[in-house]
């Protein structure tokens, strides 16, 4: 079935809009009386009518509402910093949210060789990969942010996946399974030794993702994928 991102719906009532109207009606060639559903990021999964199929304007009618659908048992943020080529941060973001992903923050540190992303671009991306993996939840994707002022405000459990030496946490045996989790991934150069004093000094722990040297996106996702396969 067809599925359209709709985050403003309050009612029984809805008009899609002009974008979303048109790709209904003269792409997908859908028409009158036939069902549709609808993600509103929030949880709730809609089954919806057309009543009018118009390329403007196609006007629904809510016929079922399924509240917290897919609602998941554990929250995760991972803080990543951007990738050089802009592409693999895409890619990431795209990949993290079909698998699950609760919110996703760039972060800015002292070996960054990117300083600034394509918020919109980001967020686009993110809603394709929602509507694609039909979640009900649109993960919330952060403005940019330094390390340093990241890292004083992180509920939950807080990791810092790095490649220096020292003692580290395994997601598979020191997990605390369906908390809040933040994650923070640095950049190609990987963190600076003041940078990892100063998150453990802020309560995060010190976390390995394996034995092979991953790239910045690798390694996001492959958190990604621990956290929730372990909170399965």
């Amino acid at each position: 079935m067809h599925l359209f991102y709709t985050p403003d719906i309050t009612g029984d009532q809805y008009d899609l809009n002009t974008e979303e109207s048109k790709h209904c009606i003269r792409v997908l060639r859908l028409q009158q009386n036939d069902i549709i559903q609808l993600i509103d990021g929030k949880g709730g999964l809609y089954d919806a009518k057309i009543v009018q199929a118009d390329p403007k304007k196609t006007s629904l009618t809510i016929v079922n509402c399924v509240r917290e659908y897919g609602k998941r048992n554990h929250y995760l943020h991972i803080a990543i910093a951007p990738t050089k080529n802009m592409e693999r941060l895409e890619w990431f973001v795209e990949k993290a949210t079909e698998i699950g992903i609760d919110e996703i923050t760039p972060l800015i540190c002292d070996r960054s060789e990117r300083k600034e992303v394509k918020f919109e671009r980001l967020n686009k991306i993110i809603t394709s990969a929602v509507k694609q993996s039909i979640k009900a939840y649109h993960p919330q994707l952060n403005e940019q942010v330094r390390f340093k002022d990241f890292i004083k405000n992180s509920p939950g459990q807080r990791y810092i996946a790095h490649c220096m030496d020292g003692n580290k946490l395994q997601f598979s045996t020191d997990l605390i399974k369906h908390d809040r989790y933040t994650v923070l991934i640095g950049p190609e150069g990987d963190f600076t030794p003041q940078e990892l004093e100063s998150a453990l000094s802020n309560g995060y722990q010190s976390l390995t993702l394996g034995t092979s040297r991953l790239r910045t996106e690798t390694a996001a996702l492959e958190a990604c994928f621990e956290l929730n396969f372990l909170n399965r």
